[in-house]
């Protein structure tokens, strides 16, 4: 069977793509670590790893093997991080898993206050691009808790957050940008979209909402990171719909709910038999995060 130590090495340079950078990370010589991975490619029976001259690739097999070393890392983990709380001790690490937008909007303040109250434990976070990702992730044992899009049929743990209000950006000499009040999707047909690349969240929403509009969006560029969106939309490249807690204050564009409003649900949730860590932070972000029904009153309606 594969030791702790050599699914670590595996993990870290199939992360890194480099034995260099791997063995840096890890504080053990390069040698060894290719050592103990040319043991475990002998022990599985199979190459796992393309060494080519500047980089290194997870081979077939090692693609293979590589989300289950991941799991069983996480596993070996939390069972650490439990031994460590029966013995009173407050340290250990958590691995909480999200969605780029819920990262940049609503989990800042959450997290620092977390840290405050508990600087002995460590977070990783993991972030995906969709809601599905991150419960596929969850599913694995890649992380302890999400926050992100309510997942189906989860079978842990889980807390309703409510409804989240994304809102249409546009450019401050936009054509709309004088207008006052909520605005109809539909009076945008004719535009091109800063638009969001396949598979990210958000551009299923997106599209979703222009669909119950009666349209289907052109696309004028399409990025893959959320925080790029709404400063597109300001510099002028087209419309955008984010979520409101990612504007900024000081923001140049212009913002406006839509009517109907456009929502997404959020929850936390949690691996089923979680410790006392994993149930304690559930309930901490679970009780600190606001899905700030006041920011679209104060910043858009107000406008009249």
């Amino acid at each position: 069977m594969p030791t702790f130590r050599q699914l670590e090495y595996l993990v870290m340079v199939g992360e890194l793509g480099s034995f260099t950078r791997a063995a840096d990370e890890l504080h053990v010589s390069q040698p060894a670590l290719s050592s103990q991975i040319a043991v475990l490619e002998r022990e599985v029976g199979a190459r796992l790893f393309d060494r080519l001259s500047r980089t290194v690739h997870l081979t077939p097999a090692g693609r293979a093997m590589f989300p289950y070393a991941k799991a069983s890392l996480a596993e070996a983990k939390r069972g650490m991080s439990a031994t460590r709380q029966t013995a009173g001790l407050e340290i250990g690490e958590l691995q909480v898993a999200t969605v780029h937008s819920t990262t940049l909007g609503l989990l800042p303040t959450p997290l620092r206050l977390w840290r405050q109250a508990r600087p002995g434990i460590q977070l990783r976070l993991h972030e995906y691009r969709h809601g599905d990702e991150l419960q596929a992730a969850m599913s694995r044992g890649e992380a302890d808790v999400a926050i992100g899009p309510t997942p189906s049929n989860w079978y842990g743990p889980l807390t309703n957050l409510g409804s989240e209000e994304l809102v249409l950006v546009v450019s401050s000499d936009d054509p709309l940008a004088e207008l006052r009040g909520p605005l109809e999707l539909n009076r945008l047909t004719d535009r091109s979209w800063v638009h969001f690349a396949p598979g990210h969240g958000l551009a299923e929403v997106l599209d979703k909402a222009c669909s119950n509009a009666g349209f289907s969006p052109k696309v004028a560029l399409r990025v893959e990171q959320t925080a790029s969106a709404p400063l597109l939309a300001a510099a002028g490249l087209g419309p955008t719909l984010v979520p409101a807690s990612i504007v900024p204050e000081n923001f140049e564009g212009r913002i406006f709910a839509t009517s109907p409003a456009t929502l997404r649900t959020l929850a936390v949730y949690s691996r089923p038999n979680g410790d006392k860590l994993t149930s304690a932070f559930h309930d901490f972000i679970a009780a600190k995060i606001e899905l700030m029904p006041d920011y679209v009153d104060s910043r858009l309606r107000s406008r009249k």
